[in-house]
């Protein structure tokens, strides 16, 4: 074990000291092509809520339910 360990070591180290290439992403900003209205921004928000607090909600008001063993 300690010969693995000693090779992946030896391995790593050069990579580790390297000096770390930075990527930069090619973002271009532009005006939007259409616009969002307010009642698309709320739908959204609602379908995201719904998604994230839906099943959770669920699960809390089943609770008693869960608790039955059969």
């Amino acid at each position: 074990m300690p010969g693995f360990l000693r090779t992946v070591a030896s391995r790593a180290a050069p990579a580790l000291r390297q000096h770390t290439v930075s990527q930069r992403a090619s973002v271009y900003t532009r005006p939007p092509k259409e616009k969002i209205g307010p009642v698309e921004t709320a739908i959204g928000i609602g379908m995201f809520s719904l998604a994230i607090l839906g099943p959770s909600g669920w699960i809390l008001a089943h609770l008693e339910d869960y608790k039955k063993k059969e």
